[in-house]
């Protein structure tokens, strides 16, 4: 793993995403599971499996993979297609939280105008 400098489009990813869980869809809470575990089975780095599985905090599930994007470089087909994979995941986390965001800023409108 190399060093790097966030790019202000990954910080504000991170800072968007929440501290707690997001209400993913089934299919899409399996997608970002199976990236965790393939990346940390086929690189031996730990990161955020059981919290990606569970109810745990959607920013650091979000800058662990964008930490790793950073800095693994896949050597292996098997690291290669879970490297392949963690755009994915980063998008699915950063577009629900996104939509999160949206729906909140929408509700504090209505109760503002009533």
């Amino acid at each position: 793993m190399t060093d790097y400098i966030p790019e202000l489009s990954e910080l504000r990813m991170v800072r968007r995403a929440p501290d707690g869980p997001l209400p993913f869809s089934k299919e899409d809470k399996s997608y970002v599971v199976a990236c965790f575990k393939d990346v940390e089975a086929s690189f031996g780095v730990s990161g955020c499996a059981e919290a990606a599985a569970g109810e745990g905090s959607a920013r650091a599930l979000i800058k662990q993979l964008i930490e790793w994007w950073r800095t693994l470089g896949p050597e292996t087909q098997d690291q290669r297609d879970a490297y392949g994979r963690m755009p994915g995941a980063i998008r699915l986390i950063d577009t629900v939280a996104t939509w999160v965001e949206e729906q909140d800023a929408r509700r504090r409108g209505k109760a503002d105008a009533t």
